[in-house]
């Protein structure tokens, strides 16, 4: 990984069990701590020439650099020709990707499923002079409005629908046309797709949710390979300052040492809980890459090792689905998804996605999976009477 020295996954530990637990720390240094602790500086020592990696805090940081190090080693591990970028928040690294690399006269893809801000970053860019086409994530449609773009945006899986699109393909089809390819894999994580490995230039995610887990950071980043689009999206982060505290990336770096654990057992519970729900004659549309019967499913397990820990689903009417939610107890209705507490919300209330009143989007947490199903069955139980 570009940037200052990190100690490597020792030779034979390369599950990502053991890397996630390694990954971004220090050359040991006796009577030192193996994970140091947060750096709080605005400046540093800089006699002379600036020419060291640490001169002022919005340029670096080297507890940013640690965590930056960790997420590098599992978005493309062993690959040092591979940077990343930790910004505030998701949002953060996502602006700075579209924003950097687009200029007026410009055409981006977006997905027209996706998160419920890209709506919002729409008419920014469109106000900007960027031409902007959507399509949905499912069927690879954004194939269709590709020619003449400059960068495609693929979400997969797309939240919070979790449709899913081949991204080898759509990389291919798009490096055909001379356009740079950005994925946002807040969903998968890093242990459940890696879309460098698929062809893709940007790798961007909100740290804030799976990959830290426990619900208390907020987090982005961008992971892409050394060169000119790394360094706009380095220039990007410079120039507006969303950069992470250095609590928050300290946090981060000590979550992700889980992080294997977590997704482990999240995705475990979160396709027991798809089983329960099944058949049930109240819920509709349901949706999680895992199952076999999942119209994601094929393209998910050609590009995806683990499915994610989201599901989705609709209940018959606004009010049911409103009573289902009141009725769990082991699931916080609270919206953003990956922390180890359950959680679930009626999507609709927030008015930026396109689904009907009664869509559920559960995160599935690392409680016991015997302990939510039951609670899952007993709530939609009782929000029938």
């Amino acid at each position: 990984m570009s940037g200052s020295a990190a100690a490597e996954v020792p030779p034979g530990g390369a599950g990502e069990g053991t890397r996630a637990v390694r990954a971004g720390l220090p050359e040991p240094v006796k009577y030192e701590p193996i994970l140091p602790g947060p750096v709080f500086a605005a400046h540093f020592h800089l006699p002379g020439e600036p020419t060291g990696p640490y001169t002022y805090g919005r340029d670096e940081n080297p507890t940013w650099t640690h965590l930056e190090h960790a997420i590098g080693e599992l978005e493309a591990p062993g690959q040092d020709d591979v940077e990343t970028l930790a910004f505030a928040s998701g949002m953060a690294a996502i602006s700075s990707v579209l924003f950097s690399q687009l200029r007026a006269g410009d055409t981006v893809v977006l997905p027209d499923d996706g998160y419920q801000a890209l709506p919002l970053v729409r008419a920014q860019l469109e106000a900007y002079g960027i031409e902007v086409r959507t399509a949905p994530t499912r069927d690879n449609a954004q194939l269709d409005v590709l020619d003449g773009a400059k960068l495609l945006w693929i979400e997969s899986p797309s939240n919070p629908g979790l449709d899913v699109c081949d991204i080898r393909r759509l990389v291919e089809a798009a490096h055909a046309r001379g356009a740079l390819v950005a994925v946002d894999n807040t969903l998968a994580t890093p242990l459940g797709q890696r879309p460098l490995a698929l062809g893709a230039d940007f790798s961007v995610a909100s740290g804030t949710k799976q990959l830290t887990g426990h619900g208390d950071i907020l987090l982005g980043y961008v992971t892409g390979r050394a060169g000119e689009p790394m360094m706009a999206v380095r220039r990007w982060r410079k120039i507006v300052g969303a950069i992470p505290g250095p609590m928050e990336a300290w946090l981060a770096h000590r979550s992700i040492a889980t992080l294997q654990l977590r997704v482990d057992r999240q995705n475990t519970s979160a396709l027991a809980v798809a089983q329960a729900l099944r058949g049930r004659p109240e819920v509709s549309g349901l949706r999680y890459p895992g199952l076999p019967d999942d119209p994601s499913h094929k393209v998910a397990s050609q590009q995806m090792r683990r499915y994610g820990c989201v599901v989705s689903f609709t209940l018959p009417t606004r009010a049911r689905a409103e009573r289902f939610l009141e009725a769990l107890r082991l699931v916080d209705d609270a919206t953003s998804f990956g922390s180890v507490r359950s959680t679930a919300e009626r999507r609709g209330r927030w008015g930026g996605d396109a689904v009907p009143e009664g869509f559920i989007r559960l995160s599935v947490g690392a409680e016991d999976p015997e302990d939510l199903v039951a609670d899952v069955l007993r709530a939609l139980e009782e929000s029938a009477r």
